[in-house]
């Protein structure tokens, strides 16, 4: 079977780093069955053959009028997909979407009539958000990191910042590789609107925001770079808890530091 893959060396390129990651995830046990979502804006690689594929599917809604993806594409994880399939096939667990004209509704043009994530309108929320911005991210991952979902179990730590600051505390390169820290949206129905709403409002201040006892959203230039700030938080998350379970509060990297580790790399308060 002829693959949108084929001949399209970059767009192919996106795609196995998407599979890679979605390998990660499973791997570290952040995607049980079918949790967790990917999405990759591709339109920067398409190309007029692409642009006049015929759909193969119906018109979806997405729920949301969103004006910055007109005529845009992604690469999507499949609803009800597995992460551990879709690092092994792709193109058989993902598929291609087009949004259309009205910026409501969207079609599936490649490799198969793979309906988008649940999270969909989340994801391309975020996406709509990051272009109008002109912040150049591309990726959207939210996948579900056991010891950061834990800790949003205990009420203070979903206070504003207090994660961020005792995250960064924990080992330098979190500082300096999460440096926006991590946001909190206190819990909403998943796959929902408001969801989506607050994911929106948050990224005003964000690269990393955590659903309240679900899991973590992450956006950035390329999938790669968005699950590294999560594989970042999630060690220093680890740290904290190896600390607790010796028996110990840890101490943590004074504020005092963390400000001169800021200047030191140039880093945003």
């Amino acid at each position: 079977m002829k693959s949108i893959l084929d001949n399209r060396p970059q767009l192919a390129k996106q795609v196995a780093n998407v599979a890679e990651v979605a390998g990660y995830l499973w791997q570290k046990g952040w995607a049980e069955r079918n949790g967790g979502n990917i999405t990759i804006n591709i339109t920067d690689v398409i190309d007029d053959e692409v642009r006049a594929m015929k759909p193969i599917s119906e018109v979806f809604e997405i729920g949301k009028t969103l004006p910055n993806l007109k005529g845009c594409y992604f690469f999507c994880k499949g609803t009800n997909r597995r992460m551990r399939d879709l690092a092994r096939w792709p193109m058989e667990n993902g598929s291609v979407i087009r949004i259309l004209d009205d910026c409501s509704s969207y079609e599936i043009i490649a490799d198969n009539p793979v309906k988008p994530t649940s999270e969909l309108p989340s994801h391309l929320s975020m996406h709509d958000y990051m272009i109008s911005t002109g912040s150049g991210y591309k990726a959207a991952l939210h996948t579900h990191p056991i010891e950061l979902i834990a800790m949003t179990h205990k009420p203070e730590f979903l206070e504003k910042d207090k994660l961020t600051y005792l995250l960064w505390s924990m080992i330098p390169e979190t500082r300096a590789f999460c440096p926006k820290g991590l946001g909190i949206i206190p819990y909403k129905m998943p796959s929902s609107v408001e969801l989506a709403d607050a994911t929106v409002a948050a990224l005003s201040e964000y690269d990393v925001v955590m659903w309240e006892k679900h899991g973590v959203c992450s956006v950035s230039s390329d999938i790669m770079e968005a699950f590294d700030m999560v594989d970042t938080l999630n060690k220093s998350a680890l740290i904290y808890i190896a600390a607790k379970s010796m028996g110990y509060e840890p101490t943590g990297t004074s504020m005092e530091d963390m400000i001169a580790l800021g200047k030191a790399f140039n880093l945003p308060k």
